[in-house]
């Protein structure tokens, strides 16, 4: 299977917020499209230094994350950050890899959103197709 690529929409969650509670007009809440390899190798999204800061994110810590040629490294931990796929979207923290030149969307806000790879098209897709399906509690 070849390399996946996804356009994604990321926000500073935090400003979603403030637009919500009126502190902001939502022009001023900064978000940026970028093209994410799916990766379901990685947990969770991880993003650069430039887009943590275009998205003015604060950073809550570090963790230790191994990258794919096995060497773990050191990376920021962010505030929550907003990621829209077509009309689904999830939230998470993401984790800002030093010197990554890539975004990495992974498998933890890929089961949120309900979306699988297509192996034989090689593309990002809805795992009960174009519907979002809710469970019921």
């Amino acid at each position: 299977m070849g390399t996946v690529y996804a356009d994604i929409i990321l926000t500073n969650a935090g400003d979603r917020t403030s637009v919500q509670r009126g502190l902001i007009k939502e022009p001023e809440m900064r978000r940026t499209t970028v093209t994410a390899i799916v990766d379901t190798g990685a947990a969770t999204l991880f993003i650069t230094d430039a887009v943590c800061q275009q998205l003015g994110l604060i950073t809550e810590g570090e963790r230790s994350a191994r990258t794919a040629n096995g060497a773990r490294v050191a990376c920021k931990v962010t505030e929550p950050v907003d990621i829209q796929w077509k009309e689904r979207s999830t939230s998470c923290r993401a984790i800002v890899m030093p010197g990554a030149e890539t975004i990495l969307l992974g498998a933890i806000p890929l089961e949120d959103m309900d979306l699988i790879i297509n192996p034989a098209k090689q593309s990002l897709e809805g795992a009960h197709g174009d519907e979002i399906v809710a469970l019921a509690l």
